[in-house]
């Protein structure tokens, strides 16, 4: 089952940001650098604009967005979606730990579009 909670920016004329459950309780064990890159990507994105840390999420519906950002040789991402509903919606934080190369491994993706199918049904 996928929980959601709901925090509100209190800055210029921003949208909500909303976490599915699950996705912040990953975010909030990234190191502290990368939660405050992370969130100041999420905080433009609540205003309407693109962080240079972010790009398109391809493989998954329209509107959805990767942060993607390096720390002392690890990578972390976080996938949220602004065409759901008014709010931004954080869908999942993970440390990539692919030996693939830059490529997201498919049992992401899959928890990707499983979140976000779920998202939906839940608010509509």
């Amino acid at each position: 089952m996928v929980t959601y909670l709901s925090t509100f920016l209190a800055i210029r004329n921003s949208r909500p940001i909303s976490w599915v459950k699950a996705a912040l309780r990953d975010f909030e064990v990234f190191p502290k650098d990368v939660r405050n890159d992370m969130l100041d990507a999420l905080t433009l994105a609540a205003e309407g604009e693109l962080s240079g840390k972010a790009k398109p999420f391809k493989g998954v519906d329209c509107g959805v967005f990767e942060i993607a950002l390096r720390h002392r040789g690890d990578a972390f991402r976080a996938i949220y979606a602004i065409k759901i509903d008014v709010d931004i919606w954080v869908i999942h934080a993970f440390q990539k730990k692919s030996k693939s190369g830059i490529k997201t491994p498919q049992f992401e993706i899959d928890l990707i579009r499983e979140r976000l199918k779920r998202l939906k049904e839940a608010l509509t």
